[in-house]
């Protein structure tokens, strides 16, 4: 299952080009992300999950430039690989249906106490094969 966040294009987000600049893309990623792990499950009533975790690694695919501030965007995400303290994250950077960029993270669980990965929990590992998804080359 595919889970979706809007999230906001502010004006300070656009360069001298006149499109979001490239840093930009991660702090979107993250404010989902955030959705996905924590406030969506507030919402509902349901105890948030897997905030003790760091990003390992990130790589970005631009397809095309979002050109508008203050716009909203689609960030969708899937997990796409479970391991035994990391994941991996997708995402598609849409809008009205276009594509403007894909992302992919490593995400490893780190306990807060000593700072080195720990192994995921039953609770999380339930969590994220519930948006597991096979995909297809080139994604």
């Amino acid at each position: 299952m595919t889970f979706t966040s809007a999230v906001n294009v502010r004006w300070d987000d656009l360069d001298a080009f006149g499109h979001v600049n490239n840093a930009a893309y991660l702090t979107y990623v993250q404010e989902a992300r955030s959705d996905f792990t924590w406030y969506s499950r507030k919402r509902v009533g349901l105890k948030p999950l897997l905030s003790e975790m760091v990003v390992a690694s990130a790589n970005i695919d631009f397809l095309l430039p979002i050109n508008d501030g203050g716009c909203t965007v689609d960030v969708s995400i899937c997990v796409s690989r479970i391991g035994a303290s990391s994941f991996d994250l997708y995402y598609e950077i849409s809008k009205d249906g276009v594509i403007y960029a894909v992302v992919k993270t490593v995400q490893v669980a780190v306990s807060k106490e000593n700072t080195k990965s720990r192994p995921l929990t039953d609770e999380e590992r339930t969590f994220l094969n519930e948006h597991l998804i096979a995909l297809s080359e080139g994604k």
